[in-house]
């Protein structure tokens, strides 16, 4: 059975509905929260690269990082079969090593949580302000874990496009509190037009963040990052969100200082 990796269509295809409410939403926060001009920006963790390629349609200078060689040779094609160009870079999200400066950065669905100690996710958040051009801002998306949180959550999602359907299923499959870790397993099942069927399997652990464990951590980057905005998984950029217990889906507006 193929793994997420191998396909990155279908990876492509969980979050593709998601695509345009996030564009208008950074496209406001640059407005709004950076205090510069946006011109150039970077996603660390790109995978797929639907973002880089949506942002690079909206003639920003794109730059897309991210470990995995078939998820962006999936990029560089879905950038030539639409005739845009963006840079893409194999690399380590924790120590960057980029020529370039940005005006702004964004990392949503999670990617930050495959960081999975406190060091990593410091050196990234570090990392991340190196390559911000002051005044600038990174926005970082993720789920935090309620204080009330079943271990062993089970999520299922069905999309299709182009005569394929796919179903996703996401499965919580070990948690472990104390060391902050929970597994994934998530099962895709593919239904193509002409009636065969791919399934893919992947498990993969992420990092957990409580409310305090976040706020604690953006506590030791202080000195270069400041949060300047708190929003959730709506994207609405009037409408902010109280970061505390409450919050599972949190979007978090970081600026350059």
């Amino acid at each position: 059975m193929a793994t997420w990796y191998d396909h990155p269509e279908y990876f492509d295809m969980l979050f593709r509905d998601e695509t345009e409410g996030e564009v208008k939403f950074f496209e406001k926060a640059f407005e709004r929260i950076a205090k510069r001009k946006v011109k150039r920006v970077l996603e660390p963790g790109c995978g797929s690269g639907r973002l880089v390629v949506a942002m690079a349609a909206e003639g920003y200078e794109m730059t897309g990082l991210d470990l995995s060689e078939s998820m962006l040779n999936y990029v560089n094609k879905q950038l030539k079969r639409k005739k845009l160009t963006a840079e893409t870079v194999i690399g380590d999200m924790t120590q960057m090593d980029l020529p370039h400066k940005y005006d702004a950065a964004f990392c949503t669905f999670n990617t930050f949580r495959h960081l999975l100690s406190e060091k990593d996710a410091e050196a990234h958040l570090r990392s991340v302000a190196n390559h911000l051009n002051k005044g600038g801002i990174y926005i970082l998306g993720l789920h935090l874990l309620p204080l009330d949180a079943f271990e062993h959550a089970i999520e299922r999602f069905t999309t299709n496009y182009g005569g394929t359907r796919v179903t996703t299923t996401i499965k919580v499959i070990e948690f472990d509190r104390r060391k902050r870790i929970e597994v994934l397993r998530v099962l895709v099942k593919a239904t193509k037009r002409s009636g065969v069927i791919e399934r893919v399997k992947s498990e993969f652990p992420l990092r957990v963040y409580t409310c305090r464990q976040l706020k604690s951590l953006f506590k030791k980057v202080d000195d270069v990052l400041e949060l300047a905005a708190v929003h959730d998984y709506e994207y609405d950029i009037d409408e902010t969100a109280t970061f505390d217990d409450d919050l599972t889906e949190g979007v978090f507006v970081l600026r350059k200082r």
